[in-house]
């Protein structure tokens, strides 16, 4: 009896299940011979500024990578910092930034340790970077932090005049990051608040410093101005001592000259509430007499309103005993 033919389906099947044994033995064959891990520092790496930068990696297990592919990276793969590939340096791959700033150095790359040392680290350097090893077969990365702080200078202090009835003194400092903190102080070390305070990022990425004060009291004449880097926790302070000639003060002639002050305006103030005072009782004065003249004219009025009745009343009188003037006398005479 012969064999039906195999279905298309279970030929697929079969060709399949085929293909994937084939890539798990050579998975399980990379795992055996030729896989590793890259091992890059536990923390970030810090460096000041102006300082070189090493950032250290290595293969485990221990073996060559001379014949491998080394890569440094910032952001992508192709954002090259340094490349070794095929026994040396590939420059022309880089990108602007670190074209003739690094060096890999090789000295134990039989044993699979390399490291890359950037020259005159800036702030725009900080951030993430990347260590890959390739080989043939295999490759695998580890990321490495970059932090970056820059101690300024020196704080200088300065007297800029007067203002708001003290003396403007000024503290400026410069290259400083990441962004610092300024603090007065007074002899005591109590913190005093800045009259202004401007802090500013330049074009290299470093900040500057110009703060202000105002000092008013004696017990603050002697003041210092401190800058701090947060990230390192050191600080640069300056110390200025100001003068008692430069302070303002209150002189006994200028405290008889301000009573003095004082008393004319209050003598001032005292005459013209006497003057409106008095001004005032004029005017109730007046407005009394005015009030008793329209009274007396209303009186007077009313007077020549009933004399004025009167008259013509008699008026009418005298009007009638001349029309009928035998009137009341023919009434008695009988008829």
């Amino acid at each position: 009896m012969e064999d039906s033919p195999a279905s298309p389906g279970s030929v697929r099947s079969r060709l399949l299940l085929g293909f994937t044994l084939f890539l798990i033995s050579l998975h399980v064959h990379r795992l055996d011979s030729e896989s590793f891990k890259v091992i890059g520092p536990d923390g970030p790496i810090r460096v000041l500024v102006g300082e070189d930068a090493l950032l250290p990696c290595h293969l485990s297990p221990r073996m060559s990578a001379e014949s491998m592919e080394v890569r440094w990276f910032r952001s992508t793969i192709s954002a090259v910092v340094h490349l070794y590939r095929d026994g040396r340096d590939q420059v022309g791959q880089q990108i602007a930034p670190y074209r003739s700033r690094t060096k890999l150095l090789k000295d134990g790359i039989a044993n699979g340790t390399v490291s890359l040392r950037i020259r005159s680290i800036t702030p725009s350097d900080e951030g993430t970077y990347g260590c890959l090893f390739r080989s043939p077969t295999f490759y695998e990365e580890a990321v490495l932090e970059l932090e970056v702080a820059g101690l300024g200078s020196t704080p200088h202090l300065s007297v800029d005049g007067y203002q708001d009835g003290g003396i403007h003194v000024v503290c400026e400092s410069a290259g400083w990051y990441p962004e610092p903190r300024v603090l007065w102080r007074d002899l005591s070390g109590q913190r005093l608040a800045p009259a202004m305070e401007k802090i500013s990022q330049q074009a290299d990425g470093l900040f500057d410093t110009h703060i202000t004060a105002v000092i008013t009291d004696a017990s603050n004449q002697n003041l210092s101005c401190s800058v701090l880097n947060p990230r390192l926790g050191q600080e640069k302070t300056a110390t200025m001592h100001i003068a008692d000639v430069f302070l303002p003060r209150t002189s006994p002639c200028q405290v008889a000259l301000s009573v003095t002050l004082a008393g004319v305006v209050f003598l001032i103030l005292l005459a013209g509430y006497c003057f409106w005072k008095q001004h005032r009782a004029k005017d109730a004065q007046q407005a009394e007499r005015k009030k008793d003249i329209q009274n007396l004219q209303s009186e007077l009025e009313k007077e020549r309103e009933i004399l004025r009745a009167e008259l013509e009343n008699e008026r009418g009188a005298v009007v009638e005993l001349t029309a009928y003037p035998c009137l009341s006398v023919c009434r008695e005479i009988p008829g």
